[in-house]
């Protein structure tokens, strides 16, 4: 209110000849000028000494192109971009944003902004992008987004906004990523995940519930990570072909882990320490035996399966990933030789396997192993314990485990 009374006394006082300056420009939809200047009397610089408004003035003769963060396509602003990683801005988004009815573009930098999101935005049906992150929204995300058709990117990561995801989010016909990350969201998964999403952040919210039934086959990045999500990892997981990094770790998933996971050729990144996960691992299917598809691990290569209570002996499914995480699980039996040869040979730099109930390695005495790698072997159910290690802090000081403990894993513990 108090915005728009300020244009009213500002339209009132002006001078005709500048009205005319102003809001009849032929470079400037006067609906849009006037949105502009309730926009730029909404927010606030943070820097006392720069100003991103600075070039906002109101006696320009050609908002269009003079205008810091305004695109125009014709007469009318279609992408809005407001303040800088070096000047962000405070303040809140008014509702006036909505006369921008030809707006396909809303950027906002990293700052302070603060208040409810306007759900007016929904109101602009030619919208593509919005991106709001890192600042102080807080409220719901409007359920009215869900009329959006044209949306393609959502990205509301690093706020404060609580509430649930509204159901139809993620049934968007045009939406390739969303990234809700870092909020106080809560509630389950909407049911159904239709959209042809390509990027799926939703890490670090307070989610709860199975994994919906429905995931579309096109993701390439899917994170859940540190909420409190419950259930099996079989809901659709198995059917994510293009996954290329995947991370639901700080859970609170069961069961056992898809063998399909293992043996996806895109699939680079995965993460789901921290849960209750269980079962063995699969093995490497051998010469002639048919294949449930490829594996391919390789440079930047990282499996984090740490934490949960994964058993029986290690297979050699994981050779070649460059940083493997198995520690603190209920792995028994010898390491394989192919492991070894990995870290020696510098294609695996990070092997963790501290905490598990392993009776033997096959390590060469007197080899040395790369300055680059990290080998952890503590607390194991070695005889002697293994001598070559390069352990994290929190692995603790104890080389082995007791005798009572490793003979209820292993019957043969002799190393």
């Amino acid at each position: 209110m108090a915005t728009f009374v300020f244009l009213v006394v500002l339209l009132l006082f002006t001078p005709p000849s500048l009205h005319s300056q102003q809001l009849q420009t032929p470079n400037m939809n006067p609906l849009d000028l006037k949105a502009l200047l309730s926009i730029k009397y909404s927010l606030t610089e943070i820097s006392p000494t720069n100003s991103f408004f600075s070039t906002w003035n109101l006696t320009a003769p050609n908002p269009c192109s003079s205008f810091s963060g305004v695109t125009c396509f014709f007469n009318r602003v279609n992408i809005l971009s407001l303040g800088t990683d070096s000047l962000p801005l405070a303040g809140s988004l008014p509702s006036s944003i909505a006369s921008l009815t030809e707006l396909t573009q809303l950027l906002l930098s990293p700052g302070i902004v603060t208040g409810s999101i306007p759900p007016e935005l929904a109101q602009l049906t030619k919208l593509r992008v919005i991106s709001l992150p890192n600042n102080r929204f807080t409220g719901i995300i409007p359920s009215a987004f869900s009329s959006l058709t044209n949306l393609h990117t959502l990205d509301l990561s690093h706020n404060q906004l609580a509430g649930s995801i509204p159901p139809g989010l993620t049934e968007l016909p045009q939406l390739r990523i969303l990234i809700l990350a870092s909020n106080s969201l809560t509630g389950f998964l909407p049911e159904n995940v239709s959209s042809p999403l390509l990027h799926l952040d939703l890490k670090n919210n307070e989610l709860t519930g199975p994994l919906p039934t429905s995931i579309p086959s096109s993701l390439r990045y899917l994170s859940l990570s540190q909420n409190r999500m419950w259930g099996p990892l079989t809901n659709g997981l198995e059917s994510l072909s293009e996954l290329e990094f995947l991370d639901l770790s700080m859970n609170q998933f069961t069961g056992l882990i898809p063998a399909q996971l293992f043996f996806r050729p895109t699939l680079s990144s995965l993460f789901l320490q921290r849960n209750n996960l269980s079962g063995g691992l699969p093995q490497r299917p051998k010469d002639g035996e048919p294949s449930i598809g490829s594996l391919l691990y390789g440079e930047g290569s990282i499996v984090d399966l740490s934490h949960n209570s994964i058993s029986g002996e290690l297979s050699t499914v994981f050779d070649g990933v460059e940083s493997l995480f198995l520690n603190n699980n209920r792995l028994m039996g010898k390491v394989p030789e192919e492991y070894v040869k990995s870290v020696y040979s510098g294609s695996t730099r990070t092997l963790y396997l501290q905490h598990n109930y392993f009776t033997g390695i096959p390590l060469e005495e007197g080899t040395v192993m790369p300055d680059t790698a990290s080998l952890c072997l503590s607390f194991n159910c070695m005889k002697p314990p293994a001598t070559v290690m390069n352990c994290p802090a929190n692995a603790g000081e104890e080389l082995s485990r007791p005798a009572a403990q490793c003979s209820v894993f292993n019957n043969d513990d002799s190393g």
